[in-house]
């Protein structure tokens, strides 16, 4: 196999990175503490949401949110939640961490994302529509769900719509950027994300009591979430000496069953140094794409490319194989990183092609075709921020050394 060239995403980790770490390890202070804090400030800022909970991982995000809502709206296990059966699998694993149950329609082929028109069949069909805590589209790949119409809906049936927003970093929709215009957005900072922290996420919210449970629950349920009980020093000057009792500490009090969803400073110092040229990853990665879909445009008839555009902030490059007759995904996939050109698989459908969730195949065979059919032909490549020129040129010649061969 040829030495790999080509990689699905890339780090670098430079002097600006490098001396963001070597502050936090300077100051001494490794668990959260005044870097999450900044960061929280600035993510919140360049989403549009007045608050932001960083969290350890996308997947504890989407937890602590869920968990939040709970709470707020004083809802019990067995509520359901609309959701995509094409994503990662954490989408679904959170509802179903918090006591929910996850309930798919079938995405659109183009874009990977749950459709307006799919969500209302499915509750104007439902028996009831009042179990749904939730609606929970995910920006798969960049692509935005439509959040506006989607919106409509949830209104009308009085379910309140969220964002899994992990792969959207800076897509733009109709009134906002991905993220701001749900109940909340859930971010994922993952290695292989467009703004990257190694691992990190992140709640982003206009619901000041969301935002105030969800800093209380990823902290083990702790009693207060006040400025000086965030950075641990304990003297908590809204609720020291409560009941009587000056040794009380908020700290090692608490109120709700939460989880540790902490981050670190570490992750926020990268985070940091990232959101300093988020607008130009997300240029980069758009002119990547754009370059690839002109210059495999000769191969359309065997390859679905994705459309194009400048509100979309590219996670990778999603492909699907049209003509699985001619090369199946595995042989093309294959081919290409023997020629150094790393792939991966677009995430199979949930409830029909992913173990954990078996027991609802029989269930949902032949419901979910598109989804299905994804699942099994879909796949990536890299478009990220430190690909070359040459790097494209050499990705395009290695899909006509294998495609032209089909003709």
């Amino acid at each position: 196999m040829t030495e790999l060239r080509v990689r699905v995403g890339d780090f670098h980790l430079g002097p600006r990175e490098k001396e963001a770490i070597y502050e936090v390890l300077d100051k001494g202070r490794l668990s959260e503490g005044p870097k999450v804090r900044e960061f929280e400030r600035q993510w919140a800022a360049y989403i549009g949401t007045r608050h932001c909970v960083a969290t350890s991982s996308g997947t504890g995000a989407l937890i602590t949110a869920l968990a939040a809502i709970k709470h707020a709206k004083g809802l019990g296990a067995g509520r359901k939640v609309l959701t995509t059966p094409l994503t990662y699998i954490a989408t679904s694993s959170a509802i179903s961490a918090v006591g929910w149950e996850p309930v798919y329609v079938d995405v659109d082929p183009r874009t990977f994302v749950i459709t307006p028109e799919n969500v209302e069949a499915h509750l104007s069909g439902a028996p009831d529509p009042e179990r749904y805590a939730l609606i929970l589209p995910v920006h798969l790949m960049g692509y935005a769900a439509d959040m506006g119409r989607l919106l409509e809906i949830g209104r009308r049936y009085g379910i309140p719509v969220a964002e899994d927003s992990a792969q959207a970093h800076g897509t733009l929709l109709e009134g906002g950027k991905a993220g701001s215009l749900g109940y909340f957005g859930a971010f994922s900072f993952y290695i292989a994300h467009n703004i990257q922290a190694g691992e990190m996420g992140a709640i982003t919210t206009n619901d000041a009591e969301l935002a105030r449970l969800a800093r209380k629950l990823k902290a083990q349920g702790r009693a207060c979430d006040c400025p000086v009980c965030v950075r641990a020093e304990g003297r908590c000057p809204r609720l020291n000496g409560r009941q009587g009792d000056d040794d009380y500490d908020p700290r090692f009090t608490h109120e709700l069953i939460g989880y540790n969803f902490k981050t670190m400073e570490f992750q926020a110092a990268l985070g940091l140094t990232q959101l300093e040229r988020a607008d130009w990853i997300v240029a980069q990665r758009q002119r990547n794409a754009r370059y690839l879909t002109e210059r495999l445009a000769a191969y359309a008839e065997i390859l679905q490319l994705p459309p194009y555009s400048e509100a979309v902030s590219y996670l990778a490059y999603p492909l699907v194989i049209r003509r699985p007759e001619l090369i199946s995904r595995k042989r093309l996939r294959r081919e290409l990183e023997r020629l150094g050109i790393e792939t991966r698989p677009l995430f199979g459908c949930i409830p029909t092609q992913q173990p954990a969730y078996g027991h609802l195949k029989a269930e949902y065979e032949g419901r979910l075709p598109n989804a299905d059919y994804l699942g099994r032909h879909a796949f990536y490549v890299g478009c990220h921020q430190y690909l070359q020129e040459a790097d494209l040129a050499y990705m395009v010649e290695a899909f006509g050394r294998i495609l032209g061969r089909l003709g």
